[in-house]
Parts: C-alpha cells; structure tokens; sequence
C-alpha cells in the first residue's frame, strides 16, 4: 500500500478505541496495533518515516480492524491476536495463551459459551483479564436466563432434554421446551448485560440472594452474594473490586536482547521467598532487529527526536506515541534499553493471558507503553523499577537469568548449524506411530521449546487400522499439515518436523507436507544407528553430541506418547472378550496386556489363564469353551 491508499482507508475507520491490522493479499497479518482513536492511529500510516515501518506498510495490501468498549480491551484484544497470527513486526511471545471472550454464536438457538477463538459469525464479547470471573459470570447467565452450553451437533440430535436443564442451567430449546421468541427474548437480556447493561443480571441475582436469605438457605445466599460481587465489577474491569491488600505475590521481570530474539526472565517471590525462576522466548523481526539498530548507531535520538521520527516536539507521528512511550508494541528503537523497555511491555500482556496477576512487578526497565502500566496498576498491581536495596538485588538476579545461556540454546544453535537451517528450531514437534498389526492405529504429535518438553502442545489422533508404517506417517503429519494451513491448530508453527525412522518415513512426511503446502523443515531419526535423515542424506553424528541428544529426546517422547495412547485404544476396543461371562471391563484390559491380542486369550492354555490376577477355574473354563 502507499500513503494515500492508507489514508483513504483511514477516512472509513472508526474513530473509537479498538485494534488495526495490517494483511496482505492472502490473509497473513504482518502487524497488529491498538489505539485508542482506530482512524488517526492509521492514518499516521500514511507517512511512515522509519524504515522497519515502511517496509510493513509497502508490503501491505488491506486494513482491518475490530473496535472495542473499552482501551483495556483492545490492549488485552492486541495480545491475542498477535498469539493467534505470529504477525512478523510484531514482538511476539512463543506460547499460545489468550485472553478469554464470551461469543454468542450465529445460530436459531444461540450458545452462549467462554472461548479464545471466536466461531465465524457469532456475537463477541470482551476479551477480559480473568477466566475465573468471566466462567462465574457465564454461569450465573445460564442459570439466569437458561441459555444453552452444548454443541451445535449435540443440540441437533437431542431426543428429551440433557442434565443441563433438570440442573436448572438450560430451559432446552433442542427439545422445544421453551419456545423460540422467549429463548431469544432470553438471550437478549444476556445481550443487554454484556453489552453493559449490569442491571440485566444483577438485579435478578440480588433478589435470589435475598429470597435464600429469607428462607434460611444460608450457603445458597452467600454463593449468590459471591457472585453478584462478580457480576457487579465484571463491566469495569475488575478496578472497582481492588482493595488494599499485602504484596504476598511479587514477579521479578528482567529482558536480554539478542539479535532477532528476546529473553525474559521470571522471578517469582511468594510471602518474601523466591519460589519460581523460568526463562521465556520472544521473537523480534529479524530484519527490523538490524535496521533498527543500525538506525539507532547512525542517527541517534536528537531534540526529542525518536529513530523512526516518530515522536517530534512532544507529539505521535505515528499515534503509538506519546510522551515518549510507545503505544502499539512495536519494535522503535534501536537502542539496548529501548528495545528491551518494548520487549517488556509486549511481554506483560502475552504472559499474563491466563495466569492469575501478581501483586506486584519489578522490573528492570519501565515499560514503553505506558497503557500496559495503566492496565496493570487498574488491576491493582504495583509496578516498580527499583534502584537499591533487596528489590534491586532480585531484579539483577533476574537479569543475569536473562543472559545467561543454556544448555537448550546451545543445542537448538548447534542444530541448525548441522541442517543449514535458516534459523534457530526453537520450536519442534515430534511424530511416531503404534499399532499391533494394523490394529488400534494411533498417532503421536509432542512439541519441545527451547529443549524442553512443552506438553500442554501435545496432541494425538487415532487413524485409520492399516498395516502400513509409511501410510500411516502420512496421514498423521498430513493431519497436522492440514489443520496448521487452514488455521484449525492453535498452536504456532514449528520450527522442525521429526519422524520416528528412517527414510521411508521421511519420505512419507515429505509426500504430506508437498500435498497440504506445508512449508516446515522436516527430518527423521533412525533407531537403528541412531541417524539422521535429512532429504539430501543421512548425519552420523558423534554420540555426545548435545543437538543429537535434543533430537533423541523428542523422538522417544513421541514413542512413549504414542504407545501409551495405544494402549489405551485398544484397551477400550470391544472384543470377542465382551461376550464372555464374568469378563468385566478391568480383566479384559488384564488379558489383553497378558496375551497381546484376542487371539493370544484364545492360544493360552487353561493353566496360563488362570495365572492372569481375577481368573478362577470356571471363568478360565468359559474362556477356552467361547473363544475355541
């Protein structure tokens, strides 16, 4: 895009608090920023003076946008849009956290229901700064109103109402036990009070609370109370319910630039000691990381004057601005502790997406988005940058954690230097197979970060029973392929795909990946030597070596998930065993662990039987007479 088709797209912009964000012609979001004023903050656009900013806008081909209530919400909105989309300017912390929303979906009978990844068409709300607050909030909705919680497919082939509605949460509209207009009627009063209107459901819950109360149900009435409490600060952000309280939970936040990437290191301290210490990756725009900082040796800040000219006798050039702190997160200055008060600021909002908020941050440089301390301070949490004492002790502490390399980072560099990566795998997952015989066919998919296991990324699928090792790696990395390139996976992209084996599987990932247009490096690991397959060869490298040691780690990872996962399928498969008297679930599972298979049950003798725990003479009897 050039300036004035940025400027004619900001003349069609909102001017009201929100998120913008910069496409190109396929989709792939390259920035997302927050303003408080959606329409100047783009139009600034329209004269991008730093370069990382313009090579953005040039590779641009749309605008879009989405407005908020409020300024909180479009910061904590930001947050979870760069998680979903990875945009390439922007920082971005390398986990898949998100703040919640709640959706009332594009249906007859709308779902209301808490998500943080919204379904195409529904009527969204939030995001919001805990899931706690906001699953109470729902709760107390349902209960109220009897929205529905269930599927669209559930809600399709009900035949008499759930639990839900003998639980009083659902008035059934599946089964028609309540009409359409007054189920719509009823989603509307949940509408008005998301949209604000507190009233709408506090007032029936007061007087629920005072009902119990004067029919003696005492605990009814104080989770009622604890609830309207909820719902009376749900719509202010959770400032009005903040009371004074001791610093029992304090975090110690300290960032180290290098390149394209960013550590922060976390410190946490409860009631004065240090309990937790963990060391998080970000992402910086690696040719924006060396403009930026070759713009930052060759021109300095002069008069007020920020690297990208953006800030000029106290005002934003590019409305991300002011006062000389950065509005949107993005990479400004090419300075040490520039970069690093940025790195921070996108830091704190991506970290605490789902996490409960400390009492307290210390930090080592003050966030350049001033909205962030803002936000935090709303949500009653101190921020300080200290200068002497124990505090600045810890904060030092965290920044030499912050620094300081590891073991993981060694590997991953020393992996891409033997693969001719392009860069660092940070990120990579892992895939193996297990059957017996074609038989209960399971898939595995692990993912380690940094060298270490990450298994809330974890994933494994059942396929199709066939005998076939290289068919069923296909389909496996094909299914992982398809569900990244049509944005049905929540995690981020990996770095490196490994296989469990040898070249043909790797030739069977290959064949998945080029089918979907998957472009992720991909290898296997051969048990056997213990080699490495590439496509252009095999590596034998030395046995101590630590990049060898990570690959190892992530291939018997995912041969450890997928057998256990096999295991459990064909445990639950129904067998010839079901229809034999006095075989109950628990000594099916034992037989088939004994024996392998049905057919090893029907091979065993009368004696072998019998020495399986619960299996007594007749039962072993029934056995050899059914299954003979």
């Amino acid at each position: 895009m050039d300036g004035a088709a940025v400027s004619e797209r900001a003349n069609d912009l909102p001017r009201e608090p929100g998120v913008y964000q910069f496409e190109t012609a396929d989709g792939t979001v390259l920035y997302v920023g927050k303003a408080v004023d959606i329409r100047d903050r783009v139009r600034s656009y329209a004269d991008p003076r730093g370069e990382r900013i313009r090579r953005m806008v040039d590779r641009a081909d749309r605008i879009d946008f989405s407005v908020t209530d409020t300024e909180t919400q479009a910061l904590l909105l930001e947050a979870n849009l760069i998680k979903r989309h990875q945009p390439r300017y922007n920082v971005r912390l390398k986990d898949d956290k998100s703040y919640p929303m709640v959706q009332l979906t594009d249906h007859p009978a709308p779902r209301i229901e808490v998500t943080r990844d919204p379904n195409e068409g529904a009527t969204v709300f939030g995001p919001y700064t805990s899931v706690s607050t906001v699953e109470t909030v729902v709760k107390a909705l349902r209960e109220t109103y009897g929205l529905r919680g269930c599927s669209d497919h559930k809600f399709a082939g009900r035949e008499r109402p759930c639990l839900d509605y003998e639980m009083g949460l659902c008035t059934a509209p599946c089964t028609g036990e309540i009409g359409e207009e007054a189920y719509l009627a009823d989603v509307e009063s949940a509408r008005r009070f998301l949209e604000g209107e507190t009233g709408a459901l506090a007032d029936p819950l007061r007087r629920e609370m005072e009902r119990a109360a004067q029919n003696e149900s005492f605990e009814r009435a104080a989770n009622l109370r604890d609830r309207l409490e909820a719902v009376e600060s749900f719509h202010g952000g959770g400032a009005e319910a903040v009371v004074a309280r001791d610093e029992r939970a304090v975090d110690v936040l300290a960032a180290a630039v290098e390149g394209d990437r960013a550590t922060v290191a976390r410190l946490h301290s409860a009631d004065g000691k240090l309990v937790d210490r963990e060391r998080h990756r970000l992402d910086l725009d690696a040719a924006a990381a060396t403009t930026a900082s070759a713009a930052g040796r060759a021109d300095g800040v002069r008069d007020g004057t920020a690297r990208d000219g953006a800030v000029r006798d106290g005002t934003a050039g590019d409305g991300a601005v002011r006062d000389g702190t950065a509005g949107d997160g993005a990479v400004r200055d090419g300075s040490e502790g520039g970069r690093v008060a940025e790195v921070l600021s996108a830091f704190l909002t991506q970290y605490y997406a789902e996490r409960d908020l400390p009492d307290a941050v210390l930090l080592a440089e003050r966030p350049d988005d001033r909205e962030v301390v803002e936000w935090l301070e709303g949500e009653g949490v101190a921020v300080r940058v200290p200068g002497a004492g124990r505090e600045a002790t810890l904060v030092e502490l965290a920044l030499k954690n912050a620094r300081r390399r590891t073991g993981g980072d060694d590997a991953t560099a020393a992996l891409r230097d033997a693969l001719s990566l392009s860069r660092r795998p940070e990120r990579i997952e892992g895939f193996d197979v297990s059957h017996a015989q074609g038989r209960a066919v399971v898939g595995s998919d692990v993912c380690f970060v940094g060298g270490s296991a990450e298994k809330r990324d974890y994933r494994r699928k059942r396929l199709t029973d066939e005998n076939d090792d290289y068919a069923n790696m296909r389909e496996l990395v094909r299914w992982r392929a398809a569900r990244a390139v049509e944005g049905r996976d929540d995690r981020p992209d990996p770095d490196l795909l490994l296989v469990d084996g040898g070249e043909g599987q790797l030739g069977a990932a290959m064949d998945a990946l080029e089918e979907v247009g998957w472009g992720v490096p991909v290898v296997a690991l051969a048990k056997e030597r213990e080699l490495v397959v590439t496509p252009d060869g095999s590596h034998d490298w030395p046995d101590d070596a630590a990049h060898l040691h990570l690959l190892q780690r992530v291939r018997d990872e995912a041969h450890r998930f997928a057998v256990a996962y096999h295991q459990q399928v064909r445990d639950e498969v129904r067998t010839a065993l079901d229809d034999v008297p006095g075989v109950g679930p628990e000594l099916r599972k034992r037989l088939l662990r004994r024996f392998g298979s049905v057919a090893g049950v029907r091979g065993a003798s009368v004696e072998e039987l019998r020495a399986v725990e619960g299996v007594g003479e007749a039962t072993a009897e029934t056995l050899r007479g059914r299954l003979g």
